[in-house]
C-alpha cells in the first residue's frame, strides 16, 4: 500500500454545510425526541459530545427551520451552563442557518432544545388513509441535506458521528431508527444505539403500525401488517443477497440488515440507512423481478455507509461503485443474462439523461460543481450509470480478479471515513494504473472525471434476452396481432416488458394500443416499473381507457423517478397543463417534500 496517501483523509470544505467550516466537531450524539401527531413536530433534545477538547472559540451547527428553544454547555465536571449562542440571521432558501455556540476549553458537549416545524422538509406526517392500515405514520428522508430539518447537526456526509436515541411516540405505534431497534415497548418510549459512525444523512425515523418478520439470522422485513405477507415472500433471497454481498467484497460491518416497506409516498426507490434500509412498496412486483433495488441499498452498506462521499459533488463515489456492486450481486444470484438485462436498462437510461442535460453540460461530468445549488439536483442518472460504466471499462482494461481486489482493499482501508474524488485519484492511480504503463491513458480517465457526457471507450452493453424482445418488437411492427405475440412472452421478466414497452414506436394510435392492452393488460398491471413505461404511450396517443388508471397512479405513487416523467408526458399533451395541475393538486398532500418541490417548478415552468 502507498504510505503517502493522508490518514486520516484531509476532507475539503463542504459547500453545502456551514458546519463543516467550523474548527470543533462532534464524535457522539445522545438524542432525546418526542413526536407528536396532533401538531406534527418533533420536540427535545440534542446533546452533542464534541471530538477533542478544542481551542476553538465556537462550534457550528446546520439549521433549517428549527425553533432553537435553548442550548446549554456541559463539562467533563458535570457542570451545565447555558451557553451564548447565535443564528445566523439570513435563512438561505436552501443551507438553512447556522447556530453558533460559544465554547471554553472546558466545554466537553453541547445540548440543544429545539423543535421541528409542521413543514420540516425531511418529515412525512401521513395520515391513516395514505397508509395500508388505519393508523397515521411519520418517517424521515434526510439525504441529501435535509437532516438539519428534523435534527440540529453538522450535516455533512464528510462529518461522522454514533448515536444513542430515546423516543417516545404514542404507545400503540412503534419506532425504528437506523441503529438497534428494541421492537417492543408498553410505554411507547423507544431506546436505540448506533454503535458505528455514520453522516447526518444516514440519520433515520420511522413511526407506525408495524410488525416484523424475521427471514434469517440477521435479516428480515418491517411493513404494516397487511404489506408483510407480500414483502416477506418478495424479499425472500435478502440473506443470500447478504452472503453474495459478503462474498464480492469482505464482511458485513453493521450487524443485522433489515428492510422497512415504507407506504407508497416515499420519494425514492429506497434509502441506505444503515442497519434499515427503507424501501418504496413500488417494488412488490408479486415475482421478485424488481429485487435488484434492495441489491443496490445493501450494496450501498459498502460503497456510501462504510466509505462515504465527502461532499455532495463527489456523489459518484457513492453511486457509481453501488450500481457496479448491485448489478454484480444479482449476476452471482441470478446469473449473467439477468444482470446483462440491468446493464442495458440503465446505459438506455444513462443516454436520455445525457440528451435531457445536454452532451456538453458540465452537470454530465462524474466530479459535480453545486457549490450554489441544492445537492438534490446532482442526484441523476450522471453519478449512477456514468460511474458504473467506469468501473466496467477499468473492469474491461485489467480484468474482474485485479479491479475485485481493488475495490475489496478500497473498502477495507477507508471503512468508516470520508472519500473525495482526488483522494480516490490519488488511490487508484498508485493502487492500480500506475503499476501498467499507459493504463491511464486507455482507461482515459480525466475524460470520464471532468469531462461531459459518456467518452467513447465505455465498454457497449447487450442482452441476449432483450435481443429476443426485439425481434417480438419486429414481429409486431411488421403487423403481428399482439395476441400471436403472447407464447413469446410468457416467460417475460418486467425487465423484458419493460424493454418492450420503451421500444414501442410513438406513432401508436389509441385503437392498436387498445389492442396491445387487450394482449397484455398492462393498464390493469400491478406492476410500478411496467405502468410507469406504459402510460406515456397512453397519454401520447389518447388511449382514453388508461385514464383512470393514470390518475390512480398519479394519486398514490411519491416515488419521483415515475412521477417527473409522466407529469412531463402529461404536459405534452392538449390541455395538458391544466389536467396535471388539477391531479397534482389532488396528489400533493401524497407526495414528500423531495418530490414536491421538483413537481412545483415543472408545473410553474412557462409554456
Amino acid at each position: 500500500m502507498n504510505s503517502s496517501l493522508p490518514q486520516p483523509i484531509a476532507l475539503p470544505t463542504d459547500p453545502h454545510s456551514s458546519a463543516s467550516r467550523s474548527a470543533a466537531r462532534v464524535q457522539h450524539l445522545a438524542l432525546h425526541l418526542t413526536v407528536d401527531f396532533g401538531s406534527h413536530t418533533l420536540s427535545g433534545s440534542a446533546t452533542w459530545q464534541l471530538a477533542e477538547p478544542s481551542a476553538a472559540e465556537e462550534i457550528v451547527f446546520d439549521t433549517r427551520d428549527l425553533t432553537i428553544e435553548a442550548v446549554e454547555v456541559l463539562e467533563a465536571n458535570g457542570a451545565t451552563t447555558a451557553a451564548n449562542f447565535t443564528l445566523d440571521e439570513a435563512a438561505d432558501r436552501v443551507l438553512g442557518q447556522a447556530l453558533r455556540v460559544e465554547l471554553t476549553p472546558a466545554v466537553t458537549a453541547v445540548r440543544i432544545h429545539y423543535r421541528t416545524a409542521p413543514t420540516a422538509a425531511a418529515l412525512q406526517w401521513l395520515a391513516p388513509e395514505q397508509t395500508a392500515g388505519t393508523q397515521p405514520f411519520l418517517f424521515t428522508q434526510s439525504q441529501a441535506i435535509l437532516a438539519r430539518t428534523w435534527l440540529p447537526c453538522q450535516d455533512s456526509p464528510g462529518i461522522r458521528f454514533t448515536y444513542e436515541a430515546t423516543v417516545r411516540v404514542p404507545a400503540h405505534l412503534l419506532a425504528l431508527m437506523s441503529a438497534e431497534n428494541p421492537q417492543l415497548s408498553a410505554s411507547g418510549e423507544y431506546h436505540f444505539r448506533m454503535a458505528q459512525p455514520i453522516p447526518a444523512y444516514l440519520m433515520a425515523l420511522a413511526v407506525g403500525d408495524l410488525a416484523f418478520a424475521p427471514l434469517s439470522h440477521r435479516t428480515g422485513i418491517y411493513a404494516e401488517p397487511a404489506t408483510l405477507p407480500v414483502a416477506t415472500h418478495e424479499f425472500a433471497d435478502l440473506e443470500k443477497m447478504v452472503a453474495a454481498a459478503e462474498e464480492l467484497y469482505g464482511p458485513y460491518r453493521w450487524e443485522r440488515y433489515d428492510l422497512l416497506v415504507l407506504p407508497p409516498s416515499f420519494p425514492f426507490g429506497g434509502m441506505e440507512n444503515p442497519r434499515l434500509t427503507f424501501v418504496t412498496p413500488t417494488i412488490l412486483a408479486g415475482d421478485r423481478s424488481l429485487t435488484s433495488l434492495v441489491a443496490h441499498e445493501l450494496a450501498h452498506s459498502w460503497s456510501g455507509n462504510l466509505v462515504t462521499n465527502a461532499t455532495w459533488n463527489d456523489f459518484w463515489l457513492n453511486e457509481g461503485f453501488t450500481v457496479y456492486f448491485e448489478r454484480r450481486i444479482m449476476e452471482h444470484l441470478y446469473g449473467s443474462e439477468y444482470a446483462d438485462m440491468l446493464q442495458v436498462l440503465g446505459r438506455a437510461a444513462l443516454h436520455h439523461t445525457i440528451d435531457e442535460i445536454g452532451v456538453s453540460s458540465p452537470d454530465t461530468h462524474l466530479h459535480l460543481a453545486l457549490a450554489s445549488r441544492d445537492p438534490d439536483e446532482g442526484l441523476t442518472e450522471i453519478a449512477y450509470e456514468k460511474g458504473c460504466a467506469l468501473l466496467l471499462t477499468l473492469e474491461s482494461l485489467v480484468g474482474r480478479p485485479r479491479l475485485d481486489a481493488f475495490i475489496k482493499e478500497y473498502f477495507a482501508r477507508f471503512s468508516f471515513q470520508a472519500m473525495d474524488t482526488a483522494t480516490f485519484l490519488h488511490y487508484l492511480r498508485a493502487e492500480l494504473l500506475d503499476q501498467e504503463p499507459g493504463l491511464e491513458a486507455k482507461l482515459n480517465l480525466a475524460a470520464w472525471v471532468d469531462g461531459p457526457g459518456l467518452p467513447p471507450n465505455a465498454p457497449a452493453v447487450s442482452s441476449r434476452r432483450f435481443d429476443a424482445v426485439d425481434q417480438t418488437l419486429a414481429q409486431l411492427q411488421s403487423g403481428a396481432a399482439p395476441s400471436a405475440l403472447l407464447p413469446a412472452t410468457t416467460d417475460w421478466s418486467s425487465h423484458e416488458w419493460v424493454h418492450f414497452l420503451h421500444g414501442l414506436p410513438s406513432t401508436l394510435s389509441a385503437a392498436q394500443l387498445g389492442a396491445l392492452d387487450e394482449a397484455f393488460h398492462f393498464t390493469a398491471s400491478g406492476n410500478a416499473e411496467i405502468l410507469a413505461a406504459w402510460f406515456p404511450h397512453t397519454l401520447r396517443a389518447g388511449h382514453a381507457a388508461a385514464e383512470p388508471a393514470l390518475e390512480k397512479f398519479l394519486l398514490h405513487v411519491g416515488r419521483r423517478k415515475f412521477l417527473v416523467p409522466l407529469y412531463r408526458a402529461l404536459l405534452a399533451t392538449p390541455n395538458g397543463r391544466t389536467r396535471a395541475r388539477t391531479i397534482y393538486a389532488k396528489a400533493r398532500p401524497n407526495y414528500h417534500s423531495v418530490a414536491t418541490g421538483t413537481i412545483d417548478a415543472l408545473l410553474s415552468e412557462q409554456v
